[in-house]
């Protein structure tokens, strides 16, 4: 199991997210996103319009992808 926050996912505070597989933190991510906008709470919204504006990218999305698997890869297991 891995912890990743919020932040180092691409979003815009300290939740912690733990799983065992990136596409599981990818999933905590996204259902902590929807909430967040769901509330629209302004420094998610932020980080969502930003995420959004790289999503029309795809050469930068795969980019940033690979980069927090990446990170994802790098931290010990709690």
């Amino acid at each position: 199991m891995k912890t990743m926050t919020c932040k180092q996912l691409g979003g815009a505070c300290d939740e912690h997210f733990q799983a065992d597989s990136f596409e599981q933190i990818q999933t905590l991510s996204q259902v902590h996103g929807k909430l967040m906008f769901q509330q629209q709470e302004p420094a998610h919204i932020q980080a969502m319009t930003a995420m959004s504006d790289l999503m029309q990218n795809p050469s930068a999305l795969q980019a940033f992808m690979e980069e927090k698997r990446a990170l994802f890869e790098s931290l010990p297991n709690d």
